[in-house]
């Protein structure tokens, strides 16, 4: 985006919201943040944003009178708000949350003259098929997350005629922010980390700075409204090859043992079912296993011919700026 732009970031003291919103105001924009503070991750992405001067209105999608009060009087609204990660709440939050937030948008971006927004959906909604797959592949969501963004999605083609919106569908995100991989990262530095499964299933990671430029690209560039594009990564890595990445960069060898995958999972079924209606976040659960599971890789064609999208950081030079972050945080 060249000229400069009055934006809005729902859940922008998320992961990839805040770096979006640091990198829009580094560009010049005059950027507000829509969004939470309930995690130790949110506040401290909150305090951050502050310190950089970048406007944070504190509120859930879910409130459709602060989501009005949000968007008046912005240009391009990028809405990454999700239930996502928990699984210690009812069902019903994912849906709140995930579908009456994105419906709650889409009206307030209409009433207020929005010119576009890019919606934030995920490679979820795509379930667990083997191969590679692109925007015209089956969506056959397999867990909660996946099924209510995929009902996101159909509310915000629907409105494709009455506002500018375009659909991007976003890869497991990784880099410099990102909280969710310590573990991984510290486990493996331990030396005590070991696989799940034959280790051989394929991830199209994507770094948290290629990212943001095909979002960027997503607001700027003549794109027909309605369209769904998935942006992945530079490289196709294995689950071996991303824990061998990650243990050379913080100086261990990685375990050659692999545990089965017929004994932990059903472990993870367990401790879901039982842990989920006491409101217990458990420990291991299905989602977390996509991680040894899942297999899939995506075409790139339609990102580089509709948005001009060349995501430029591969594995190793992601993990090294991802474990420097950590280090410099004292996570690692």
């Amino acid at each position: 985006m060249d000229d400069r732009k009055r934006i809005l970031i729902t859940g922008g003291t998320g992961f990839i919201g805040s770096r979006l919103a640091l990198r829009c105001a580094a560009d010049g924009h005059a950027v507000r943040v829509f969004a939470m503070a309930n995690t130790k991750a949110e506040s401290d992405n909150k305090d951050l944003l502050e310190k950089a001067g970048i406007e944070l209105v504190l509120g859930s999608v879910t409130e459709a009178e602060r989501v009005q009060a949000a968007v008046r009087d912005r240009d391009i609204v990028f809405h990454l708000a999700a239930a996502q990660h928990e699984m210690n709440v009812p069902d019903q939050r994912y849906w709140d949350v995930n579908v009456g937030g994105t419906e709650a948008v889409l009206g307030a971006c209409i009433e207020a003259g929005v010119s576009r927004l890019i919606y934030g959906s995920t490679i979820g909604v795509y379930g667990s098929p083997s191969g590679q797959l692109d925007e015209r592949s089956p969506l056959k969501p397999d867990n909660l997350y996946g099924e209510t963004k995929l009902a996101a999605e159909n509310l915000v083609r629907a409105a494709k005629d009455r506002l500018h919106v375009v659909i991007i569908r976003i890869s497991e995100t990784y880099g410099p922010g990102d909280r969710r991989l310590v573990k991984l990262f510290s486990t493996i530095k331990s030396g005590v980390f070991f696989v799940i499964g034959d280790g051989k299933n394929l991830h199209h990671m994507i770094f948290i700075d290629d990212l943001i430029d095909g979002l960027l690209l997503a607001a700027s560039v003549d794109v027909p409204s309605g369209e769904e594009i998935v942006l992945a990564g530079k490289e196709v890595a294995s689950t071996d090859q991303i824990v061998a990445a990650v243990a050379a960069e913080v100086g261990t060898e990685p375990r050659r043992w692999h545990a089965p995958m017929g004994l932990f999972m059903p472990v993870a079924v367990v401790l879901e079912s039982t842990l989920k209606p006491l409101g217990i976040q458990p420990p291991l659960h299905r989602r977390r296993m996509d991680f040894f599971k899942k297999d899939f890789t995506f075409s790139s064609q339609k990102a580089a011919a509709v948005l001009g999208f060349q995501p430029a950081v591969g594995l190793k030079d992601g993990v090294k700026r991802t474990a420097d972050w950590y280090r410099q945080t004292d996570q690692l």
